[in-house]
């Protein structure tokens, strides 16, 4: 299919901001691995090399969100982080309004320790910056989504009728034993990130924040995480509980807790996959879910993902109209976009 692609999940290091970080001291593990990772991922910072890679794809088009690092990660001051967000978010939005015919969007980032700032800056990212939606990191500061702290950043977004972007966060440093000091064989990536979407998932539906934010829209990065491949151990299990412990964490919800789980949208970056795109099709349906590749962090410094991830979508036992939904039109509608 030659239909124009947008792709959600675009990840950059914007390059004056790519010189702040190596110029900065941080005993952040995430930020550690990143400032590693940096220098042999080009892609992330050199449009040059990162448009000769898109070129291969000339019908892709991306929405910019900021690599492995928020504002709180840097600076715990609310102040300092204000003006970080700004800098990251005031280049991003440059290199969307001198590229437009490769970039759609920029989601923006906030300084989500002090709640009012950031609203503040989630305003001017959409007001003046026309951003499309936030970049959260979950978890957000290190605690859970379903913190009432939280509440009011999820209510502007309903109110902006705009999407939350998630990206799972994990940490080396937390062993999967209690008597290793690390986390080891890369697990705390490949497998703790899903594990934090999925979570976060969880705690949004039964903490009762989507059942009083309705509109609230929430894109999960890694198509949905463990959520469209459990579903029926997430019924069963929830029932079960009901029936035979008498624990109710369904109170308070006026529909089945599994169609909560099905109003978040998902992307599409699994690095291909068709059967595992099958599986999410068939939990959410094709009107949830969102062409992304997690460019550039794939073994070919973002070459093999849009690939891989373009032909598993072309392979899919679905209508063209619900591909062409999937790889450009839901993106158009959910975040508003003209392209």
């Amino acid at each position: 299919m030659s239909t124009q692609k947008i792709d959600v999940y675009a990840h950059i290091v914007p390059p004056k901001f790519k010189e702040f970080l190596f110029n900065t001291t941080t005993e952040n593990p995430s930020l550690k691995t990143l400032k590693s990772r940096i220098p042999t991922l080009p892609t992330l910072f050199d449009m040059d090399d990162r448009f000769r890679i898109m070129d291969r794809h000339p019908e892709v088009v991306q929405v910019l969100s900021v690599a492995a690092v928020s504002p709180d990660d840097l600076t715990t001051k609310p102040n300092e982080a204000l003006d970080l967000a700004r800098r990251i978010n005031d280049e991003m939005a440059e290199l969307v309004f001198k590229y437009p015919d490769r970039f759609a969007a920029g989601t923006a980032v906030l300084p989500l320790n002090d709640m009012d700032l950031a609203l503040k800056e989630l305003d001017r990212t959409i007001n003046d910056l026309k951003f499309k939606g936030a970049l959260i990191r979950i978890p957000m500061n290190g605690k859970p989504v379903d913190r009432p702290e939280f509440m009011p950043l999820y209510e502007k977004m309903c109110q902006y009728n705009l999407p939350i972007f998630w990206h799972p966060q994990a940490r080396r440093d937390r062993p999967d034993y209690v008597d290793e000091t690390e986390s080891k064989y890369f697990i705390w990536h490949l497998w703790g990130l899903v594990y934090e979407t999925t979570v976060s998932m969880t705690r949004l539906v039964f903490s009762g924040v989507m059942e009083r934010f309705p509109k609230l829209k929430i894109i999960t990065h890694h198509c949905g995480a463990m959520v469209p491949y459990f579903s029926e151990r997430i019924i069963n299990h929830y029932n079960e509980a009901e029936m035979r412990d008498k624990w109710n964490f369904k109170q308070g919800l006026t529909e089945p807790h599994i169609d909560y789980f099905r109003r978040f949208y998902n992307d599409t970056a699994i690095l291909g996959n068709t059967p595992a795109l099958m599986c999410a099709y068939a939990f959410c349906g094709p009107d949830h879910l969102l062409f992304a590749t997690d460019m550039p962090f794939d073994a070919q410094m973002g070459a093999y993902g849009p690939r891989q991830t373009i032909e598993a979508i072309e392979q899919m036992g679905i209508p063209d109209s619900e591909k062409r939904k999937i790889f450009a039109d839901n993106a158009r509608k959910l975040l508003r976009l003209a392209v």
